[in-house]
């Protein structure tokens, strides 16, 4: 039985628990990295925040189309 450690193989794709990158940080490191990612965007002047109107409109198309796949 494979350890959580390692990472197997099963018909070319990886399964198992891989101990590297983003996903195996703590929880708290990446809230921290988004929060840097976050400030950097609004300085710069790239991030959007959406009005409540905008956010209707999204959560509608988001909602048709999720619905249209059933």
């Amino acid at each position: 039985m494979a350890t959580s450690n390692q990472v197997k193989k099963d018909a070319g794709r990886q399964t198992g628990k891989s101990e590297r990158g983003f996903a195996a940080m703590d929880p708290e490191r990446h809230r921290e990295i988004a929060r840097e990612g976050g400030k950097a965007a609004h300085q710069s002047g790239n991030a959007h925040e959406f009005t409540s109107e905008e956010a209707r409109k999204a959560g509608k198309k988001g909602g048709q189309a999720s619905s249209k796949q059933r």
